[in-house]
């Protein structure tokens, strides 16, 4: 059991719901953030919160929740579901924001429409679960024609949840023989832009490239990838990428806030480098380790073994995560 704070009252999780008439039903009308922990402190969640208001007010959502108010509620929301926790649980939150009930529904509201305002505390291992093994496999990435939809006609630097062409993405990939095939979207001008949930980067002769910030998600992750390269005087460039560099790179990976960093060792079915995560990636992943006082590809691992050797099967991985 786990509460959920919905507009101002925690309510149990299986009773949190939202109105038939709620804009995020009608029209997909929701921004979001997802977050994690390490060692139960939340990692960069003001990064977070910036972000989500960032888009509330791209989007016109009349929020009157400051967002110091906005990260007490996630504070009191670990604090609340900590209990239900295991030990060795991180917290990942994920917070929803929606317009709310639509005006010509209003009768029913008694004339009172707001926002929505969602907090949830899940055990980050649900999230993770079955993806230890990638850290020595790699992801092969796929290249679907669904395309990413380019900041002109959708800007992909709002948290939506208006997200149907991942979802297309990534069925079309599902039906690729072999396992741990992951959607990597093409821009218009068929230039790499981000995966269904994660942003990429290459690494070329010890200088890492990630694909120009236009027509992606700036994902908090990815941005904590520069800080890292600074720390280990490691150039970080961004500029357009085709697949022709992606098949030529030494290395390559994706990012995201569950679990931080996965190796991408083939790009539809071809290796990429020697096929297994680069010494480059390596780097990276051990000193964000280092900094954050977690050994994250052995958390994950543990993760996974656990969520395996339980009677019933783990969830999918849900990696709409930035």
């Amino acid at each position: 059991m786990h509460f959920v704070y919905m507009n101002g009252k925690f309510v149990d999780e299986k009773d949190a719901k939202i109105s038939i008439y709620d804009s995020a039903l009608m029209f997909g009308d929701m921004v979001f953030e997802m977050t994690r922990s390490f060692n139960k402190k939340q990692f960069k969640l003001r990064e977070h919160l910036e972000r989500l208001y960032a888009s509330i007010k791209y989007v016109h959502i009349p929020i009157t929740m400051t967002m110091d108010e906005m990260e007490k509620a996630c504070l009191a929301t670990i604090e609340k579901n900590e209990p239900f926790f295991e030990k060795h649980d991180e917290h990942r939150l994920m917070i929803n924001v929606t317009r709310g009930p639509l005006s010509i529904y209003s009768q029913v509201f008694d004339g009172k429409l707001e926002p929505t305002i969602i907090v949830a505390d899940f055990p980050l291992k649900w999230t993770v679960a079955g993806m230890g093994h990638l850290f020595d496999t790699g992801i092969n990435a796929v290249i679907p024609s669904q395309r990413a939809i380019p900041a002109q006609l959708l800007d992909p630097k709002i948290k939506s949840k208006s997200r149907l062409h991942y979802m297309m993405a990534n069925i079309e990939v599902s039906k690729w023989a072999g396992e741990d095939n992951w959607a990597l979207l093409l821009d218009p001008d068929g230039f790499i832009a981000e995966g269904t949930g994660d942003n990429f980067f290459i690494v070329s002769k010890n200088q890492l490239i990630t694909p120009e910030p236009r027509n992606i998600l700036r994902g908090i992750s990815r941005g904590y990838i520069f800080e890292l390269a600074k720390q280990l005087n490691i150039p970080c460039i961004e500029r357009n990428i085709e697949p022709y560099d992606v098949i030529m790179a030494d290395e390559a990976f994706m990012t995201g806030t569950p679990f931080c960093l996965l190796p991408v060792t083939k790009l539809n079915g071809t290796n990429i480098g020697k096929g297994k995560m680069g010494p480059i990636t390596k780097k990276l992943l051990t000193k964000w380790s280092e900094n954050v006082g977690v050994d994250i590809e052995a958390q994950i691992k543990a993760y996974s073994n656990e969520i395996k050797n339980r009677k019933h099967n783990a969830p999918t991985p849900y990696r709409f995560t930035e």
